[in-house]
């Protein structure tokens, strides 16, 4: 089976404003390395909006209306010091999130092997009524709810590599035995939180911190001792990837020393797990990743195992 693509113009569209690190030239430098002949195969769609219904299966409902009601007809409006809306923000947003559901519904119906969503916002930060760390709506945490209500999807996981610990995720989770989150991230870093003995109510969390520093082999060793053998535990119907390449050695916005193929190595670890607990069953979703090379190879090397493995 195949692997698709998902992305939408009104992502890149999303407007933060000069000089932000989570820039619209993200997309287009994910979007440029996809152009290589050996991403052919890939099955390319565009990022269907979301009902904000949908979403109140992770966010109140009152949240997203000030949401939608605080986009600007021009200009953009600050939610907080990092994290801005711009005209097309929200759609961007519910694109981002429409795009994990649809891929989870393709992944689950047999369309597709797998899935990766070249989106943006990113949304790991996001909390149930709060906006922060460049996200508005938590795409995964609303994809793996809406996963649950599918037949016979029961237990979901969300795996997150992102540099950063995504806060918004294990808010969403940590009260639920039937979702399991696992992050990997520098510590101390923004946003404070990912603490290892942050376990959920029945080990559903698994919190890998990592120092400043750090590198492959620490990162290898965590996901070895501690996260993969945790997701076996687990054992998902459904396995869902924060995708962040911001451990980059040439990221500029925090201090681990991850190379590309460190990235190509946790996927093809993750997708090793998903053969065994969940017939391949995975969906991917960007989140950060601000040097614009490294995101691009990473993510096309990401995307390559996703295709290949």
């Amino acid at each position: 089976m195949s692997t698709r693509l998902y992305y939408h113009q009104a992502c890149q569209e999303h407007d933060t404003g000069r000089g932000h690190p989570e820039c619209p030239e993200r997309l287009q430098a994910v979007m440029q390395a996809f152009e290589d002949e050996v991403f052919g195969d890939l099955i390319r769609l565009e990022a269907p909006e979301i009902d904000l219904k949908a979403i109140e299966n992770t966010h109140r409902a009152d949240y997203i209306e000030t949401i939608m009601d605080n986009v600007p007809s021009e200009g953009r409006v600050y939610l907080d010091p990092d994290t801005s809306m711009s005209p097309k923000s929200a759609e961007a947003a519910r694109r981002a999130a429409g795009a994990a559901c649809d891929a989870v519904d393709a992944v689950l119906d047999g369309a597709a092997r797998n899935a990766f969503c070249a989106v943006r916002p990113p949304g790991h930060h996001a909390e149930a009524a709060q906006a922060m760390g460049f996200c508005l709506f938590n795409s995964v945490a609303i994809a793996a709810r809406h996963a649950r209500n599918r037949p016979g999807i029961d237990r979901v996981a969300v795996v997150d590599f992102d540099v950063h610990h995504g806060n918004g995720t294990q808010h969403s989770f940590a009260n639920d035995a039937n979702l399991f989150y696992a992050s990997s991230h520098q510590w101390p870093a923004y946003p404070g939180t990912g603490m290892a003995q942050d376990t959920g109510i029945d080990n559903n969390i698994c919190n890998l911190p990592l120092s400043p520093g750090d590198g492959s082999d620490p990162f290898r060793k965590g996901y070895q001792d501690k996260v993969l053998p945790a997701l076996r535990a687990f054992d998902p119907d459904l396995l869902i990837i924060s995708a962040g390449f911001d451990a980059h050695v040439r990221d500029p916005l925090a201090s681990l020393n991850l190379t590309t193929e460190d990235f190509v190595w946790v996927t093809v670890e993750l997708l090793n797990v998903a053969r065994d607990c969940c017939d391949d069953r995975v969906v991917s979703c960007l989140e950060g990743g601000y040097d614009l090379n490294a995101l691009a190879e990473s993510t096309a090397g990401h995307v390559r195992a996703l295709m290949t493995q």
